[in-house]
């Protein structure tokens, strides 16, 4: 089936403009509530006009606007007049501050009209921010269309897809940005020819094929060159992507970029964090000549000028193949013709600011308006991924058993009966003696060894010795752990001091003072969670004159050289050996596959697949060693090399138990008068379920975390704010949690739904509340 609107709900409106009206009702005008205030003109004809009223722009008079507000009923676009004196600025996609309600308000111009729909009168535009026009018509109807998958506003929507103004940048020569030299006249994207003219020499075939370069990687995949071809050949196939073992996946990215760039069309590629910008940079850089088009990369860690002026450079057409982190997939790309989401499972793809949407999920909806091409892959893309496959809307790119089995490492679990046979211990040791063994061939040949630790840091969690509870601070309830060998156990929340706890009452018939378990009495400790510098301790006196070297929050390491070490890397921060590592400790399996989480297997898998495959080969000697019970179906499935058959069978689960994707879940935090409110005013869909609510799991404030400088009353005071949300004395505040499930055919009415009832909720000026569809976590 072509139709993708069972999974990504919305898709089948295709009337949505840039300047299109809101599903919350027609555009209304500049003085829709501003009215009162007496300013502005009726929509007349063009020569007429009241006496003393400002001189109007002949043409075009009209901006259709959408106003920088976060209230839902206000989402949709509103109606002012031009001045004459700001025509020439005034153009679709520029920014203006208008009069609303009473005060200035920022907004962005959709597109100019010649008459409106609106038959009161028609405030003017107040000023014309600038005549640099930073919202094209593609990026408008997308952010339309998420706004409405994820019941949130367009302008939300817009602060996420355009960066804020800075003016020196937009002044400045036009340019590529500082990692690219600038270009005067904007080069055709791959060997599609000038305007006018003909392919030159440099743009003929000097470079070979892309679809011929690109073979070698992707014939891995069964339909790989196929897939290279249609996207040479101007198609817009869609695909799910299960990456083979290796460091090929920046090249096959960079080759599938060159096949669309072949075809005349610009890409878009955007990866989970920055290391990952800079490899996939590297690889389209090594595109060879004739073909190669310089991407222009947009990393979340660049300053607010150079952002700003990489983003005006696309949006000017300069830059036809862009490389980014999770706002990049908004990037303004002229003749879109591939967007590339790597590892959509990542969690750093889930936006952290309203309305929450997800990479993958805009990909696809931009790959749908814009009628382009769509490559969706990792080591073990996601559920929702393959829920694409299932329904028809994407095909799927795997590679063949026999490229598994030369390119994947050999997997060991600790778990297994031969080697429980060798070493009883091997199930409870932390380190058991395979891992040592393999670590210490490895070194033995030369060649790093990275060692996976789920946590970071030293002790993270300290648990009770006796009940096995976790250990608590007195004052603020907060988790206890250690920073190092020599730190004083201490809150995490609040950083007060622990004292050891003691065996015995102090001399004198005194009670014993020091830390003691609420809930058994018990006053031993012992650590439940041992971190990367813990490891990295371990390990050090494990392997004598071996060099250790770390890489996680403190200090991400990108690669380190082919030589012998042990990295330690939290999931996620391990960095790329030259050559491949000669092996792969995966410790603390439990930590990862315990979570109370539904995605616990999933994520597991996805981050073993991704260190392993650092590894070398198999047959070139490269192995791992996952300390887990073979037993589970993630490690069966890293055994094998087979995260479509365990993520299949994790979606038919989820389908028999009713959970995501086979349905969509809304989270709605708030008041439980505000919750109360907005159930009695949500005409929720047929059969939808409502859970809850529940009290919303506190969380520590930047304040909670200081290190103390009061006392255990001032402590618990600060505790009681901390969880309520809203202040001491104030419980019947708590913010709570409601949970709202439907069938996935049902989505797009539910997020209509809650949508309307925000937007009656915001017209009473009622309670706010905190609406999020399609969390990856609840909880």
């Amino acid at each position: 089936m072509d139709d993708g609107s069972t999974v990504i709900p919305g898709l089948d409106d295709d009337s949505v403009g840039i300047g299109a009206r809101s599903s919350a009702g027609s555009a209304g005008s500049g003085t829709g509530e501003a009215a009162k205030s007496g300013r502005g003109g009726r929509t007349r004809a063009a020569g007429t006009r009241r006496p003393g009223a400002a001189v109007m722009a002949d043409e075009l008079p009209v901006a259709r606007v959408v106003i920088d507000t976060p209230l839902v009923h206000l989402d949709r676009p509103f109606d002012y007049l031009v001045p004459v004196g700001m025509a020439d600025d005034v153009v679709a996609g520029s920014r203006v501050r208008v009069r609303f309600s009473g005060r200035l308000v920022d907004g962005i111009v959709l597109e100019r009209a010649a008459s409106s729909d609106h038959d009161g009168r028609l405030a003017p535009l107040a000023r014309a921010v600038s005549g640099e026009s930073v919202l094209s018509e593609p990026v408008a109807r997308l952010a339309r269309a998420v706004a409405d998958r994820y019941a949130g506003t367009m302008a939300d929507v817009l602060r996420l897809a355009v960066p804020p103004r800075h003016a020196r940048a937009e002044a400045a020569p036009p340019g590529r940005g500082g990692d690219v030299e600038p270009a005067a006249q904007p080069r055709p994207v791959g060997g599609a020819p000038a305007e006018g003219g003909e392919p030159g020499p440099s743009d003929r075939a000097d470079g070979g094929d892309p679809v011929d370069q690109g073979a070698g990687v992707w014939s891995t995949c069964a339909d790989g060159p196929a897939f290279l071809a249609a996207l040479a050949g101007g198609g817009a196939p869609r695909a799910v992507w299960w990456a083979p073992p290796g460091p090929s996946w920046p090249a096959m990215i960079a080759r599938a970029v060159a096949a669309a760039a072949a075809s005349g069309r610009g890409a878009l590629v955007v990866v989970p964090d920055h290391r990952d910008v800079d490899r996939v940079g590297a690889a389209l850089a090594s595109v060879p000549a004739g073909r190669a088009v310089p991407p222009l990369l947009l990393r979340a860690d660049l300053g607010p000028e150079e952002r700003y002026r990489r983003f005006l450079a696309v949006r000017r057409g300069q830059a036809p193949v862009v490389v980014g982190t999770r706002a990049a997939v908004f990037a303004p790309v002229e003749r879109l013709g591939l967007v590339v989401v790597w590892d959509d499972g990542d969690d750093l793809h889930a936006e952290l600011r309203a309305p929450y949407p997800h990479t993958r999920d805009v990909a696809v909806l931009r790959a749908r308006t814009e009628r382009c091409a769509v490559l969706i892959g990792g080591f073990s893309p996601s559920v929702e991924a393959e829920a694409l496959v299932r329904v028809g809307w994407a095909g799927r790119l795997a590679p063949t058993r026999e490229a598994v089995r030369g390119l994947a490492p050999r997997v060991e679990p600790v778990g297994s009966d031969f080697e429980a046979s060798i070493d009883p211990a091997a199930r409870a040791a932390r380190l058991p003696s395979l891992a040592v063994r393999a670590a210490r061939a490895a070194l033995t040949a030369g060649e790093p060894v990275l060692v996976q630790v789920p946590r970071r840091g030293y002790h993270p969690s300290i648990a009770c010795a006796r009940c096995r509870r976790p250990a608590r601070c007195r004052a603020c309830s907060g988790p206890l752990g250690r920073t190092s060998a020599a730190a004083a156990l201490a809150c995490r929340w609040c950083g007060r001091p622990v004292p050891r706890p003691v065996d015995a009452p102090g001399r004198g018939g005194g009670e014993a003072t020091g830390w003691h378990c609420a809930t058994c009495g018990g006053n031993q400790l012992r650590a439940s969670v041992t971190g990367d510098r813990r490891t990295a301790e371990e390990l050090g006196r494990a392997f004598p004159g071996v060099p250790v070297r770390t890489s996680g929050r403190d200090a991400v390491l990108a690669t380190v050289p082919a030589e012998p070490a042990l990295v330690i890397s939290t999931p996620g921060a391990e960095p790329v050996a030259d050559g491949g590592y000669g092996a792969v400790l995966l410790l603390d399996g439990w930590a990862l596959l315990g979570r109370p989480d539904l995605r616990a297997g999933e994520e597991t898998l996805r981050r073993w697949l991704a260190a392993a495959a650092l590894a070398r080969p198999g047959p070139g000697g490269g192995r791992v060693v996952v300390a887990a019970d073979i037993g589970l179906g993630p490690v069966q499935a890293l055994v094998r090399w087979d995260p479509a058959l365990f993520v299949g069978r994790e979606a038919d689960e989820r389908a028999e138990l009713g959970f995501p994707p086979a349905s969509r879940v809304a989270a709605v935090e708030g008041t439980p008068a505000a919750l109360d409110e907005l159930l009695a005013v949500a005409t929720l869909p047929e059969g939808a379920e409502v859970l809850g609510p529940v009290p919303v799991p506190a969380r520590p404030s930047a304040r909670d975390r200081e290190p103390a400088r009061e006392g255990a009353a001032g402590g618990r005071a600060r505790a009681a704010r901390s969880s309520s949300g809203v202040g001491i004395g104030a419980q019947e505040q708590e913010p709570e949690r409601l949970i709202i499930r439907v069938r996935r055919q049902q989505g797009a009415e539910l997020a209509h739904a809650l949508r309307a009832a925000r937007g009656a909720l915001d017209a009473r000026r009622a309670g706010r509340v905190r609406v999020q569809l399609d969390p990856l976590a609840i909880g």
